[in-house]
This record gives structure tokens, C-alpha cells and sequence, in this order.
């Protein structure tokens, strides 16, 4: 290749560079006006708010107390101290992510929650993602001065004096553990929704919902009083209930009044299966096995009721085995 072809081809590639500047570099001229950040703030970064000594100080009953709406997160463990609630929410429309720390309770520290709403008739309440034990009242309290619409979400409350979780109305209580309170593992008001919860050696009811409720997949074991109390207009699906009553006197699944629909539950080895106390309910799909008594169901309901045989035989291949006793789709059995 001659001098002056060398010469041409280096200047085209020169040439192909400075446009392509020119396309991706953008303009060489500023905008008129002040020179601006590009950067977010922490604001932006990080839209919530840090529950500490300066964002929420506490008060004479609280180590730090919430009074405006908003959203709301944890940056370290919380130590109880005597006499003083640990998270105080006075506003509606708060959220608070718990970012998997520890809120935990003193010895002798008096009847003070881990979380508390304090001020009637809140409303928007979310607490999720964390632990809370050990507290002299309850662990989570939304509900003892009728907060509503409120969600509590993948928390643990154990050893607590009071319950583990109290929710007002309209609320929903989803992938909780309620362990060893020494009240019930999760109260919730009229019109809530339990599910995917696990309520255990709670010195009261493991599970206790009041009218209109529906309470699915949870599993309730070792409760001193039912696994699964409900009043009225309820539903109660597909929950694993066992050894409930225990070092006391308690249902796998306990109504106590009508409307209710209990479907599709295992209960084992407590003192009563399914207790029904009065008419109106109906109870279909359910087992129950090796409980003091498998049915307690009074008069008026709609309940089918098969003792089903065991086999005689192993079953080994693709048949064997005994009918469980009835073609009827909704009859419940004892195994």
C-alpha cells in the first residue's frame, strides 16, 4: 500500500471516530443554567424513614413512637426497658419493616408490647418481616383499642406474657409463628384472614378468630386450649391441627357459634377432633384420628361422619386396599 492510500484510510478512520464522539458523547456545549447533581439523594435512595432517637423519639411509655403516616423500617435490635413499649404507633397509614431484627423484653418490665398501637381507631397498619419475644404484654398489638385494616407479615412472636399477635378487624395475618405466649398465639377481629401461620405451645388458644374470618393452611399444634377457635360466619380450610389440649382442655378445631364452614382439616390427637357447639355450621371433607374423641358435634349441622377400615393387607403395585365407605363427596372420616 502506496504513502498517499495509507493517508486516505487513516483520515476516514479519524473522520469515523469524531462522528461517533459527536453520536454518543452528546452535545459539547452545556445547557445554560447552574450546574446540577446527577446523584440521588438518600431520600431517593432509600424512601422510608429510620425508626431511631431523632425520626421517632419515645415518650414516657415508649422507646420510640411514630405520630405521622408513613413508612418505616428498623436499623438495629430493640432491648425492652421497664415500663415502656418498644415501637409505639399513634398514626394511621404507617408501615414498619422490622428488616428481620429483634425486638426483645426484660424480665419484671411490666405489661408493654413489643409493637402497640395506642390511639383508637387506626387504620393501615402494616407490621412485616421480624422478631418479637419476650415482651411483658403482647408482641404484637394492633387490636386492643380497635386499630383496623391492618396486615401483619412474616413475624415471629414468642414467650410473650400476653398473645403473640392481637389484630383488630378487616385485618390479614399471613406466614406468622405464634410460640410458647402465655395468652393465645394469634387473636384476630371480625373479618380477618389467617394463613400460612403456625401457632405452638401458646398457654391459651392457638389460633383464635372472631366472626367472619377464614383461617387456611396454618398448623396449630400444642396448644394448651384449641388449635382453632372461631365464634361465627367463619371459614376454616385446609389447617393441620394436632395434640391441641395439651396439659389442658382443647379442640383440634372448636366453633363455638353458626355459619361456619369447616372443610378439608386434619385433626389429630387432642381431646376433641372437631368440636361444634350449636346448629347452623357445616362440616365436610375433614379427618380426624387418635383424638380423645374424634366428633363433638351437636344437633342442627350438616356433618357426615364414615369410620373408615384399615387395610388388611399391605399394597404394594397398583391396586389394593378398602374403600374409605362412602361415594358421598363431602362425607368427613375418622382414620
Amino acid at each position: 500500500m502506496n504513502t498517499s492510500n495509507r493517508t486516505r484510510i487513516i483520515t476516514a478512520i479519524a473522520l469515523t471516530l469524531v462522528a461517533a464522539g459527536l453520536l454518543f458523547a452528546g452535545p459539547l456545549t452545556p445547557p445554560a443554567g447552574p450546574v446540577t447533581s446527577t446523584y440521588k439523594t438518600l431520600t431517593e435512595v432509600e424512601p422510608r424513614i429510620a425508626i431511631n432517637a431523632t425520626n421517632t423519639p419515645g415518650d414516657a411509655d415508649s422507646l420510640f413512637k411514630i405520630t405521622q403516616r408513613g413508612s418505616y423500617y428498623l436499623t438495629g435490635n430493640i432491648t425492652g426497658v421497664v415500663d415502656r413499649h418498644g415501637i409505639e404507633i399513634a398514626a394511621s397509614g404507617v408501615t414498619i419493616d422490622l428488616m428481620g431484627f429483634d425486638l426483645s423484653g426484660i424480665p419484671a418490665m411490666g405489661a408493654f408490647d413489643g409493637v402497640s398501637a395506642t390511639v383508637f381507631n387506626r387504620t393501615n397498619i402494616t407490621i412485616r418481616n421480624g422478631s418479637v419475644r419476650g415482651w411483658g404484654g403482647e408482641g404484637v398489638d394492633l387490636g386492643s383499642v380497635g386499630a383496623s385494616i391492618s396486615a401483619v407479615i412474616d413475624v415471629r412472636a414468642s414467650n410473650n406474657t400476653g398473645n403473640g399477635i392481637l389484630t383488630g378487624s378487616f385485618s390479614m395475618i399471613t406466614g406468622c409463628t405464634a410460640y410458647d405466649n402465655t395468652g393465645d398465639g394469634i387473636v384476630a377481629g371480625g373479618g380477618s384472614t389467617i394463613t400460612g401461620c403456625t401457632a405452638s405451645f401458646n398457654n391459651g388458644n392457638g389460633i383464635w378468630a372472631l366472626e367472619g374470618c377464614t383461617i387456611s393452611n396454618c398448623t396449630p399444634q400444642v396448644n394448651t386450649l384449641d388449635g382453632i377457635r372461631v365464634t361465627s360466619g367463619c371459614v376454616v380450610l385446609a389447617n393441620t391441627c394436632s395434640f391441641n389440649g395439651n396439659g389442658g382442655d382443647g379442640a383440634g378445631i372448636h366453633a363455638t357459634g353458626s355459619d361456619n364452614r369447616i372443610e378439608g382439616n386434619n385433626c389429630t390427637r387432642s381431646d376433641r377432633g372437631i368440636d361444634v357447639d350449636v346448629a347452623g355450621n357445616i362440616i365436610i371433607k375433614n379427618t380426624c384420628s387418635g383424638n380423645t374423641s374424634n366428633w363433638e358435634v351437636a344437633i342442627g349441622n350438616v356433618c357426615l361422619v364414615i369410620l373408615a377400615p384399615p387395610t388388611v393387607a399391605p399394597i404394594s403395585g397398583d391396586s389394593g386396599g378398602l374403600s374409605p365407605g362412602s361415594t358421598n363427596p363431602n362425607a368427613n372420616f375418622t382414620y
